[in-house]
Order: C-alpha cells, then sequence, then structure tokens
C-alpha cells in the first residue's frame, strides 16, 4: 500500500493494538516519551484477555502478588487484591482501575478493529486501516495481541444444523447465560476446559464432557487476601520487583538449583510433597530443572501428580481415563484446579472418551461420535486458540515489497527475539513467537520486559537514525531462531505435540512458540541493547 492508496484520516507517531496488560504499558511508556500514541481496541472495553475470556470459572493461575504492573509504586500502594488468584472480574476492573489512573481511555479507540497495516517505504511509515474503513499512519507499529487472542474452532461440519447454542471459551457473551437444568456439552479438558467444567457442573441438569487428552492438574490453594495480608504482600513487592524479572517463569519464586540425580530419593519426595501443599504453580516452576530435561526424572514426578490425582477419584472405572498417560508432567500446560476430579463423582456428569470414540459431526441436536449421539442445549467449546501467530496472522500485515507476515509464518515461525521480523520494520510485537510468553512466564512480567525494551529501542533509534528505521538482520534473526532451538530441544516439552508447539491447528509448521526461561531472555535483550542493537540496522 503507498501513502496515497488510502485516504488517511490522522498521522501519528505510534499505534498501540489492544488494551490488555501489554497494550496498556505500551500506550502509556510511549506516551510518557512524548510520543502522539493512536491505541485501538476491538472490544467496547480495557482488559484483552480479561475482557473476552468471561467464561464461567475463569481465572488466573498467577498469584495476585505478581499477576500486576511494576512501574508505579502508587499502582502498587493503591490496588487492593481480593484473592490469592484472582478471578476474570478483579483482574479486569484491575486494568480498568489502571487505565483510569493513567488517564489512558482518551488515547484509545474501542469497538474499533485493526485489519491490516502496510508499509510504506518512501514515507518509512506504517499505514494502518480499521474495519471502520479509516486509516492511520504512524512511524512505530506496536501489536499488543497476546499469544491466546484467536480461537481454533474444531472442524466438526454439521455446525449450521444445529439448532442449539453453540459458545467459544473465548467469546463468551457480556450478559453472560443461564445454564441451569440445560444439558451441556464441553468439549476439552485442557485449563480452560477445566475450569468451566468445575464451575458449571452443579448447576447443570447434565454435564458431558469431551476429554481427547487427560491432564495433570494440582488443586489451587486460593485463600481470601485480608489487609492483614496485603500488607504482608506489599513488604515483599521491593524484593519481588527485581526478582520475577530473573526468575526462569516470571515468578517470584525459581527453580530448584539441586541435582536431581545427587538429592537422595527420600529427599526428593519430601520436596514434592513440599511444592505440592503450596497449591501453586511452584509444583512446576520451583521444581528440580531435570524434571523437563530427563525421562527418568519426569517419569517419578508424574507417578507422583498421578498418585495425588488418583487419590482424589472414587470411581475407579473413571480414574484409567482421568489420568494422564500419553506426556510426562510438566511437558504440557499443567492448570490449577478446584475440585475438577471430584465433579465426576456427581450422577449427572458424564466422561465421553473421544480419543476412543472421536467427535464426527454436530447433528440438528447435539454432537455425535462414531458409536453415539449426544443431545444438548449448549454446547462450550474450551478448543483453545491458534497461539503466537493466530491473531497477528488474522491481520493483513505486509511489509517491504508487500511482504506478508501471515505468508512468512505460514512457511515457517521465524523473528528476532521474538520483538521483530526481518523485512517489517518498525514492528515491534510482544508475546510474539520466539519470545517468553504464555506457555513459560508470568505474562505481567514477560510484557513489562518486552514493552520495556521496545520503548528504549524506539528512543534509541529516535536519537541515532537519520530515517528513524529498523528492523533484525536476517542474520541475526537466524541466529536466535537456532539459539532458540537449541534451548527448546534440550527439553521435553519439544518432544511433545501441544499448543505450545501449534500441534493443534492444522499445517501450522511446528516450532516450540515460547522461549524457555525468562530471566535468560531479558538477559540476552539486554545484551543487544547495551551493544548498541547488535543484530539490528538501523537508518
Amino acid at each position: 500500500m503507498s501513502q496515497n492508496a488510502t485516504e488517511v484520516a490522522r498521522d501519528c507517531d505510534a499505534v498501540v493494538i489492544g488494551a490488555g496488560f501489554a497494550g496498556l504499558y505500551a500506550l502509556h511508556r510511549l506516551r510518557g516519551m512524548g510520543l502522539d500514541v493512536c491505541a485501538f481496541e476491538a472490544g467496547s472495553g480495557v482488559g484483552g484477555t480479561w475482557y473476552w475470556n468471561r467464561y464461567p470459572g475463569a481465572r488466573t493461575d498467577s498469584e495476585a502478588e505478581v499477576y500486576q504492573y511494576w512501574f508505579s509504586d502508587e499502582l502498587l500502594a493503591e490496588w487492593n487484591w481480593q484473592e490469592r488468584f484472582p478471578a476474570q472480574a478483579e483482574t479486569e476492573r484491575y486494568l480498568n482501575f489502571v487505565a483510569d489512573r493513567l488517564d489512558l481511555r482518551k488515547d484509545i479507540a474501542f469497538n474499533t478493529r485493526v485489519t491490516a497495516a502496510h508499509w510504506d517505504e518512501a514515507a518509512a511509515r506504517w499505514v494502518v486501516q480499521t474495519d471502520g474503513g479509516d486509516a492511520v499512519r504512524c512511524r512505530w507499529l506496536v501489536p499488543c495481541l497476546g499469544p491466546l487472542s484467536e480461537p481454533a474452532e474444531p472442524p466438526f461440519p454439521g455446525r449450521e444444523a444445529y439448532r442449539g447454542t453453540v459458545l467459544h471459551t473465548a467469546r463468551w457473551p457480556r450478559e453472560g447465560i443461564d445454564l441451569k437444568g440445560k444439558r451441556v456439552g464441553v468439549v476439552g479438558t485442557a485449563a480452560t476446559g477445566i475450569q468451566v467444567i468445575q464451575t458449571i457442573a452443579h448447576e447443570v441438569g447434565a454435564l458431558y464432557v469431551f476429554q481427547r487428552t487427560a491432564n495433570y492438574t494440582i488443586p489451587m490453594r486460593n485463600p481470601k487476601v485480608d489487609d492483614a495480608a496485603r500488607e504482608r504482600m506489599r513488604a515483599r513487592y521491593p524484593e519481588n520487583r527485581q526478582r520475577v524479572f530473573d526468575s526462569f517463569i516470571g515468578f517470584h519464586f525459581d527453580l530448584d538449583p539441586r541435582d536431581w540425580d545427587q538429592v537422595p530419593k527420600e529427599e526428593r519426595r519430601r520436596t514434592l510433597e513440599a511444592l505440592w501443599d503450596k497449591g501453586s504453580l511452584q509444583f512446576w516452576g520451583s521444581n528440580f530443572i531435570k524434571v523437563i530435561m530427563d525421562e527418568a526424572a519426569n517419569r517419578e514426578v508424574s507417578d507422583f501428580v498421578r498418585e495425588k490425582m488418583r487419590a482424589r477419584i472414587r470411581k475407579p472405572e473413571l480414574a484409567e481415563k482421568l489420568l494422564p498417560t500419553t506426556h510426562g508432567f510438566g511437558t504440557r500446560r499443567t492448570p490449577l484446579d478446584s475440585g475438577y476430579l471430584e465433579v465426576f463423582d456427581l450422577d449427572h456428569v458424564h466422561l465421553v472418551d473421544v480419543r476412543a470414540d472421536p467427535i464426527q459431526a454436530f447433528t440438528d441436536t447435539g454432537l455425535k461420535t462414531g458409536t453415539a449421539a449426544y443431545e444438548l442445549d449448549v454446547i462450550i467449546l474450551a478448543t483453545g486458540f491458534d497461539a503466537g501467530t493466530g491473531t497477528l496472522g488474522r491481520l493483513d500485515i505486509r511489509g517491504r515489497d508487500g511482504l506478508s507476515l501471515k505468508d512468512e509464518w505460514k512457511k515457517e515461525i521465524s523473528t528476532a527475539m521474538g520483538l521483530q521480523k526481518n523485512g517489517f520494520p518498525n514492528l515491534f510485537m510482544t508475546a510474539a513467537p520466539l519470545a517468553p510468553s504464555a506457555a513459560f512466564c508470568n505474562m505481567p512480567t514477560c510484557l513489562q520486559q518486552q514493552v520495556d525494551w521496545i520503548a528504549d529501542c524506539i528512543d534509541h533509534v529516535r536519537r541515532t537514525g537519520d530515517r528513524q528505521v529498523i528492523e533484525p538482520t536476517p542474520e541475526f534473526e537466524a541466529q536466535w531462531v537456532k539459539h532458540h532451538d537449541e534451548v527448546a530441544n534440550a527439553t521435553l516439552i519439544a518432544k511433545t505435540p501441544s499448543w505450545w508447539l501449534g500441534s493443534n491447528v492444522p499445517g501450522k509448521p511446528q516450532r516450540l512458540l515460547s522461549y524457555i526461561g525468562a530471566g535468560n531472555y531479558r538477559q540476552a535483550c539486554n545484551d543487544v541493547a547495551q551493544r548498541g542493537y547488535a543484530g539490528f540496522v538501523i537508518s
């Protein structure tokens, strides 16, 4: 698109797409640098993930203590968390509080979806189009769309014939839906499906859980936070503010540094018991590093978790179906639960093993497998996302010489540190492929780190570049991909099919989508910046 190809309604310095954790902070940082920033949000309010994902039971499994911004002492002092693991409504309120406290709404165009962004080489600007037919021109394009934003729909035929209600968890209606007494089917038993199932089980008339892959799950300990607990939490903020950025997965805890093989089995067992009692992701993020690297260590921990899960399942005939056997613990996303396994004790809750008997199609009254038909009033699709590349790939982003980002990622998923891509000048991404994201990082930690790097980079280019244009070299991007793959391939995770690799989307190139090791990633980013953005061309 040339700069004259469409009428430009406004010029601004930067365009930020999205108003979630990353988008709000990017708007704040760039505006604080004196830039004129235009922000666009498809929804009617701020919140990002926590605006769209309002399904029953939606809740973060990062603790409130670290699931927040660190850049402002005032925000830390003024906001009072109510639960250890905040539910969707509380997190959405928090992000609205931040938007109001920083007066961010005035620069956000709500109910406005960006549809395309094309680089104009002659003007060294991006021309950004919206679904309203308007266009803005900017020097810096910063999409903050999140790694889990584009729903993955199952390929079951016949949906148009179904007379009931179909809902994807990522597009839950704001007004909610009455499920009381209804026949409900939930397709999917990963983190989201588990939250939905355990929440609605006691109100529906009949619940059919369509499970393809059984998952490991850890019982969540989620006490209310009173004033005394909040004061203790705030006392830890100074230490945690630095600790989260240096840790393995962006939390206030870190991996056990001991060598698994040098720790006696009895001591390993005591360690696992203590971590299990935390009722949090510490069982994954504070465990021994060998658990995700060594098959023998992983087998021992997997057996431990299955033992804990089996003790919660009263119906022996269900135990073999609910206990995961196709993968090792921690090699796929491990959720926290609040009574998930116990709902299968209820007579009106039915487990349908669709690995053994796959879903074939929608019918006019529900779903059918190869051997049975299920009459359902409501079908809830907890079928996940086209992670990492899905949302950016939905936009028509074209760089130099009309290069399509979507087409490039169809060939190979490649970026430079997950922050930029060769051929797309002045395009800065957050939570993009090959940077730490939802798979292996507490999202507010990694998003803040990435936005800070982007803002500092833009500031550097503004002061040093004649045309104020920056992009990575092909060599640096290839070097980063090689490094990323070496880190990933040292783990069992890269050998286990899951959405972490894009395995849930037919035809998607297979590569671990998230960088493993948030602290190491931050150091790598800092090193590039300290060397004058080595590996990037500034013109």
